[in-house]
């Protein structure tokens, strides 16, 4: 087991979301089904409890704790793009398996949990600061999905 694990809450989709993250990103994987050994209040022996898993490299538990605590957007993966294409494939693999669109980059997944996917020239003109910064803030708060090609054009202003 790894030291830090994100550990996160699904009513009972668990193994669902961690077999899709891992056909879906890079360097993401199941690792480990662990199945109730008996009976208990809210599932039958045999159901899944947990899932081990990594999404691009990130250590995760799955767990099915039922609808007590919905996923919410205060906790989000990040995924950095490295052009439109990877932008576009990640954005359409999450909202067309029963997603929703957000703003700002940001998509929600079937089982609520959100993601921002967002192309690097994006985040590379916000650590550059200054007019470049405000110019690509100002083109990203206009957008669901980020088009990397208006960011670029915003930049060169």
């Amino acid at each position: 087991m790894h030291k830090n694990t994100i550990c996160l809450w699904f009513d009972k989709d668990a193994e669902d979301a961690a077999r899709f993250y891992a056909a879906t990103f890079p360097d993401s994987r199941v690792t480990a089904v662990h199945r109730a050994p008996a009976d208990y209040p809210s599932g039958k022996a045999g159901d899944v409890l947990t899932v081990e898993f990594a999404v691009a490299g990130i250590p995760c538990l799955g767990l099915n704790g039922g609808p007590a605590f919905p996923q919410t957007a205060a906790f989000s993966f990040q995924i950095a793009t490295d052009d439109q294409e990877e932008t576009d494939r990640y954005w359409n693999a999450i909202v067309g398996n029963g997603g929703a669109e957000n703003a700002c980059g940001w998509c929600q997944d079937r089982w609520g949990v959100s993601w921002q996917i967002t192309p690097r020239v994006l985040t590379d003109a916000m650590a550059a600061g200054g007019d470049k910064a405000r110019r690509a803030f100002d083109a990203m708060m206009q957008m669901g999905k980020i088009d990397v090609a208006a960011i670029e054009a915003a930049i060169r202003g």
